[in-house]
């Protein structure tokens, strides 16, 4: 059986952009460096050649992956949810019980998170932690840095 990834639409969206710019643009682009590099001559001391060659398989593997994601995508729209648990999708606003900082993160999937953007993969310490709590719980995420303690302030659908 096939497993899905939830991912949110903006997230879809993103993948599915990037795989196409890979495929119609890239693509052509490094089999045309790939080309002029060959007909400098000799392959085996030819810099140009050899680093197309790797452009071009990591771009092959990359269009591989992005296919492989957006046609296994399960999208979630956060917009269209709601409820008083923390789940995928989910934009949770945290503060930080000891140093009262407060922070904002979305539940997303693994492909599309982005911590600096508040962005959380659903797969994190503190997503997993978050998950099925409510406004006023208390959460505690084993981070890099040592344990950090988190309440929970708010629950947005957005």
């Amino acid at each position: 059986m096939v497993e899905k990834v939830p991912m949110t639409k903006v997230g879809a969206d993103k993948l599915k952009e990037e795989l196409r710019w890979r495929q119609q643009e890239e693509r052509p682009r490094i089999i045309q460096a790939i080309s002029e590099a060959r007909a400098h001559g000799d392959l085996s001391e030819n810099a140009e050649y050899h680093a197309a060659k790797e452009a071009q398989s990591y771009n092959e593997g990359r269009i591989s992956e992005l296919e492989d994601v957006t046609t296994r995508a399960e999208i979630v729209d956060p917009a269209k949810m709601n409820g008083d648990k923390v789940r995928f999708g989910a934009t949770v606003k945290l503060v930080d019980e000891d140093t009262e900082e407060e922070k904002v993160y979305q539940i997303v999937g693994d492909q599309e998170a982005d911590v600096k953007a508040g962005r959380i993969s659903i797969s994190s310490p503190i997503s997993r932690a978050l998950i099925g709590k409510e406004v006023g719980d208390s959460i505690e995420v084993n981070a890099p840095g040592g344990a950090r303690a988190y309440e929970v302030l708010e629950i947005l659908w957005r």
